[in-house]
């Protein structure tokens, strides 16, 4: 399950610019307690990040790079710094869901209806022929790297930003991965304990086996994306990226996700 759910996300998020780590969390919870799952889908998301870079670094726009990527990594160690100090916060609402106990947190709420906006742009013709001027994407970049920091969700709001810049199927799957390896390795950096926490307890209990399957998984799930993404026009991006923002914008302010 943990294999194929890498495989799937890997190639979906060659083309949304997220989607990885939404999906392998829950499949990896299935079968590891949580702190393990969280460390194991952080460290497949970062080595699939640097894979899809080393597959499409040549196609990334570096005026993109520059004015939206720089501001996302000094902003992504805030968000980490941030979460830090946010652990332990209190949730707005919990609600049951089946055998689980739901939680709306102040971070997901305020995120989730961030992206849900972004989507419904995108999405309502009126409003997607609007196009987002790049003297923003710095301010998107810094939205974008500390909700990354924070929460670890920075890709669908990052997609949000994007998404009106008009970028070809392959130069935005190339921008988006330079981009995500620069803020995972911020983000990873300051949490800090990522790999303690990895290692920590019996190894019988250290999913290094799933942790590998998982990301030559992903890896060829990559390689599928990478050949379908120069296939494809900008038109059935744009569509299926505001549908799944829409999607997990939902999913976060609902506690879901």
């Amino acid at each position: 399950m943990i294999g194929a759910v890498a495989f799937g996300a890997s190639a979906l998020t060659l083309f949304s610019g997220f989607g990885l780590g939404t999906l392998l969390l829950p499949a990896f919870s299935l079968f590891f307690p949580v702190e393990t799952a969280i460390a194991a889908t952080a460290v497949v998301h970062l080595l699939n990040n640097i894979f899809k870079s080393t597959l499409l670094f040549r196609d990334a726009v570096p005026r993109v790079l520059i004015r939206f990527g720089l501001p996302a990594v000094a902003a992504a160690f805030l968000g980490a710094r941030v979460l830090a100090a946010l652990s332990g916060q209190v949730p707005l609402v919990t609600w049951p869901f089946g055998s689980r106990a739901i939680e709306v947190t102040p971070v997901k709420l305020t995120l989730g209806c961030l992206i849900a906006l972004f989507a419904a742009v995108d999405l309502i013709p009126v409003l997607a022929r609007l196009r987002v001027s790049s003297r923003y994407l710095p301010l998107g970049g810094l939205f974008s790297g500390f909700f990354g920091g924070l929460s670890g969700h920075q890709g669908a709001l990052r997609a949000a930003f994007l998404l009106p810049l008009g970028l070809t199927p392959a130069a935005f799957a190339g921008t988006q991965a330079l981009i995500a390896t620069l803020v995972d390795i911020t983000r990873l950096l300051a949490y800090g304990v990522l790999f303690r926490s990895l290692s920590s307890g019996p190894a019988a209990a250290t999913p290094w086996g799933a942790v590998a399957f998982a990301t030559l998984c992903a890896f060829g799930g990559a390689l599928l994306g990478r050949w379908l993404v120069r296939r494809t026009t900008v038109a059935p991006v744009r569509r299926l990226t505001g549908v799944l923002l829409l999607l997990v914008g939902l999913g976060l302010a609902s506690g879901l996700l």
